[in-house]
């Protein structure tokens, strides 16, 4: 099965953009790149991906969780995205570190291996990442 899903970004001024997802229910999102590129007004792309990452990644562990009922008492993800130039000089992004700190109660931990076993596995956009992904651009 196959989905598209739809952004579209709307140039404001300077580097910020207004994006704008397929879902009415979603709000639209400031974006800008960092000072002194930009105003800071908004995650750049960078912080996205991050977020895009650790969201993706702690969301795939808490529906694993919850199909095995280990009841969570606390999740907190935290994601460092490491950049560094390449050969030619331009900035591309090195490695994308992520700690999952997961609290359950003590009856659940017993269930708890094989989760932290998959959980990965279904996480889209890690494993996205982690492949590549091809990205074909258009300016007309």
């Amino acid at each position: 099965m196959s989905e598209a899903v739809v952004t579209k970004l709307k140039f404001l001024q300077g580097y910020r953009f207004r994006a704008m997802s397929d879902l009415e229910s979603v709000p639209e999102i400031l974006l800008d790149e960092p000072k002194p590129i930009g105003e800071d007004q908004g995650p750049g792309p960078t912080r996205l991906l991050s977020a895009a990452v650790g969201h993706c990644l702690s969301s795939s562990l808490l529906y694993c969780l919850h199909k095995a009922q280990i009841r969570i008492k606390s999740l907190e993800t935290t994601v460092v995205l490491s950049t560094a130039r390449n050969e030619e000089g331009r900035l591309r992004i090195r490695n994308i570190d992520v700690q999952i700190d997961l609290d359950v109660n003590e009856e659940d931990r017993q269930r708890l291996p094989r989760c932290l076993e998959v959980f990965e596995n279904y996480c889209t956009v890690t494993q996205s990442v982690r492949k590549g992904i091809e990205v074909n651009v258009r300016v007309v």
